[in-house]
C-alpha cells in the first residue's frame, strides 16, 4: 500500500513538499528513500517503492520540483524530458539535498535509512551520500553527473549501475573516474542494457539486468545495517 499523502517540511527554507510513502512489508528491515528520475513521480517510481516494501522497507519517494509544479508527472518523451530538465535546474541542489535531508529525518528514529536514485536521482543520490547527514548506503543508477562529482568525500559505502548502451552517459569514463577517486566504490556496468534499465518493460531495460542490480543494492543494504 502506498500513501500518496505524506507531506515533510525541509528544514532549510521550510518549503513543505509531498512525498509517496509506503511501510515494510513484514519485519521492518529499514528505511529507503527513492529519488525519481526528472519525469517526476511516475508509474515507475511508485513500482520501485512496491518493490523495496516487499523486500520489508519502509519507502519515501519525495516529489524533488514541487517548488516548480506541485505533484509534477510527466511522459518519457521530449516535451517531458525538457520540463524534467528545466525543473531540476530550476531546484538546485541546494533544495533537493534539503528535501532528502528531511526525508532522512523521517526514517532514521526507526532504523537505518539507505538511498537509491536513478537518473537525476541517481546523480542526486551521489551527492546525498556526500552532503547528507545519517545515511547508511546508497546506490547510484545511471546518473548523468556523477562523472563530475566523483571527487567528492562521502559519508557512508556507495554502489554505482551503468548501463553499456547508454547513449547519455559513457559507462567506462565514469567507471574510470569513480575509480581514481574513490576506489572502495563499486561500479557495475551492464552489457544488455541502457539509459533507464530499472523501468522494467521499456526499451532500454533488460530484466536479467535490472535483477541483478536490485540484488547487488538490497546486499549493499544489508551489509550496512538493513536486518
Amino acid at each position: 500500500m502506498t500513501d500518496h499523502n505524506l507531506t515533510l517540511t525541509a528544514g532549510h527554507d521550510g518549503f513543505a513538499f509531498s512525498a509517496a510513502h509506503a511501510p515494510a512489508r513484514g519485519p521492518r528491515r529499514g528505511g529507503v528513500i527513492v529519488i525519481q528520475e526528472i519525469f517526476g513521480l511516475d508509474r515507475y517510481v511508485h513500482e520501485d517503492v512496491a518493490r523495496w516494501s516487499e523486500l520489508g522497507f519502509e519507502v519515501v519517494a519525495p516529489s524533488m520540483f514541487d517548488r516548480q509544479e506541485q505533484g509534477f508527472v510527466a511522459d518519457h518523451e521530449p516535451a517531458g524530458f525538457e520540463a524534467g530538465v528545466r525543473y531540476a535546474k530550476a531546484n538546485g541542489p541546494e533544495n533537493a539535498m534539503g528535501d532528502v535531508q528531511a526525508c532522512i529525518d523521517f526514517l532514521a528514529p526507526r532504523g537505518p535509512v539507505f538511498v537509491v536514485g536513478y537518473c537525476y536521482g541517481g546523480t542526486m543520490a551521489w551527492l546525498a551520500a556526500a552532503r547528507c547527514k545519517g545515511l547508511s548506503a546508497a546506490a547510484s543508477y545511471y546518473g548523468g553527473q556523477v562523472a563530475g562529482m566523483a571527487k567528492f568525500a562521502l559519508s557512508c559505502p556507495v554502489i554505482v549501475h551503468l548501463g553499456r548502451k547508454d547513449g547519455h552517459i559513457p559507462a567506462d569514463e565514469v567507471q574510470a573516474a569513480i575509480a581514481a577517486a574513490h576506489p572502495e566504490v563499486p561500479v557495475h556496468i551492464y552489457e544488455a542494457s541502457g539509459h533507464g534499465f530499472n523501468n522494467d518493460g521499456r526499451p532500454e531495460s533488460d530484466l536479467t539486468d535490472a535483477q541483478l542490480a536490485r540484488r547487488r543494492t538490497l546486499d549493499l543494504f544489508l551489509a550496512h545495517g538493513a536486518a
